[in-house]
């Protein structure tokens, strides 16, 4: 029987992105539909995007040490069915409380997936196209923000939220078809040595590699947070221009994750100088490109651009840095992420508290980007990281 192409095995993987990106992002969009039919107060509903961010960033190593000794295809086709499973609880939650928990269980799939789908997706190619390989995978989650999440936000509010979780259940069964037929057949691992795993995640250079993705992740989310009221109040934008700059954002998410890859294989650390100084660029010029509506679509797009180009040189950069455990750093670097994310929204939240208006917030993601530059070539200084990570182990 011929065993399926690279190719198709990363296709697989990006389906199963694809996924998890929609199920993370869509509640954004249904959160006065679910607050009204569970009758909460939005900021109740908005809890449950919080409580997922919380169960990947604890998941994530768990799961990931959890199913270390098991083989990767299998830990990740039952990484699938946990997001199957989370998803169809929420479409039959009868409560609040019992949403919360789909959502908590859905999440705990989220960094495993992306941790040991970036190892599996950089052992199927050749060492000088890893980076590649691991943004073609994160590809799905970009796409999920041009046509997923926007599926599933129209379908929740049109025919219902419920149907909208059920619908993005579907994409998990999908995934796991997806991936037992395309992933090679791969043996099982070791049981790991938590202990000296663990002790890895302390070494300087990851250390500095985590700290640099949440940095790198806060400056995004510090604007994407907040763009809708941002355009409205520096650009005057209608809710559909909004929405077709949110859709713009996702375009520049994916072209930039794609350059990111390419880049990356060349030199990691020179991509990251790269895009964390156009971030920075783009956030600084966009209160003044924001006085057009011309001008903000052209900063957002650079801006969408730059914040996804930094994925695939961060994850890599992890992986590479915990050589000797680079399964659980790269779950562990997915929760860095979330943490960013949670970060930057607090930073924006922080200068609009403060009275600096809307002008300011792009301001503080600059800041964010600058310190995550300084770290990698803080970084640069450390002791020399292994050149390559063992992705077959």
């Amino acid at each position: 029987m011929k065993t399926p192409s690279s190719g198709l095995a990363l296709l697989a993987l990006a389906v199963g992105a694809f996924g998890i990106g929609t199920t993370e992002f869509s509640p954004m969009g249904l959160l006065p539909a679910i607050a009204q039919g569970l009758d909460v107060s939005i900021p109740s509903a908005g809890m449950l995007i919080t409580a997922y961010a919380i169960g990947v960033m604890v998941g994530a190593p768990l799961m990931t040490l959890a199913l270390a000794h098991w083989s990767r295809r299998r830990a990740l086709i039952v990484l699938m069915a946990i997001f199957t499973l989370g998803n169809l609880l929420a479409a039959m939650a009868p409560g609040y409380w019992t949403l919360l928990l789909a959502r908590l269980v859905t999440s705990l799939n989220h960094g495993a997936f992306f941790g040991l789908g970036s190892l599996t997706a950089a052992s199927l190619v050749p060492r000088h196209k890893q980076a590649s390989a691991v943004a073609t995978m994160f590809l799905g989650l970009t796409i999920a923000n041009i046509g997923g999440v926007p599926a599933a936000t129209w379908l929740g509010n049109t025919i219902g939220w419920r149907l909208s979780f059920a619908a993005t259940a579907a994409l998990g069964v999908l995934a796991m078809a997806a991936l037992a037929y395309a992933l090679p057949r791969d043996q099982a691992g070791r049981r790991p040595d938590i202990r000296a795993e663990l002790a890895v995640l302390t070494q300087k250079n990851v250390v500095l590699a985590l700290a640099a993705t949440v940095l790198g992740a806060g400056a995004m989310f510090t604007l994407y947070t907040y763009v809708a009221p941002t355009l409205d109040a520096l650009t005057q934008a209608s809710p559909s221009f909004i929405t077709a700059m949110l859709a713009l954002i996702g375009v520049g998410f994916s072209l930039g994750n794609l350059a990111g890859g390419r880049l990356a294989d060349r030199s990691l650390d020179g991509s990251l100088m790269l895009f964390l100084g156009l971030i920075i660029v783009s956030m600084l010029s966009f209160p003044l490109l924001a006085q057009t509506h011309a001008g903000a679509a052209a900063g957002l797009l650079v801006f969408g651009f730059a914040t996804f180009a930094v994925v695939p040189p961060l994850q890599m950069r992890v992986m590479q840095a915990a050589s000797q455990a680079p399964g659980l750093a790269s779950s562990v670097n997915v929760g860095a992420f979330n943490l960013g994310n949670a970060i930057g929204a607090a930073a924006g939240a922080g200068v609009l508290s403060a009275g600096q208006g809307y002008q300011a917030v792009p301001l503080a993601g600059a800041a964010l980007a600058a310190a995550g530059l300084g770290l990698v070539l803080l970084a640069r200084r450390a002791p020399a990281r292994p050149s390559a990570m063992s992705c077959k182990a």
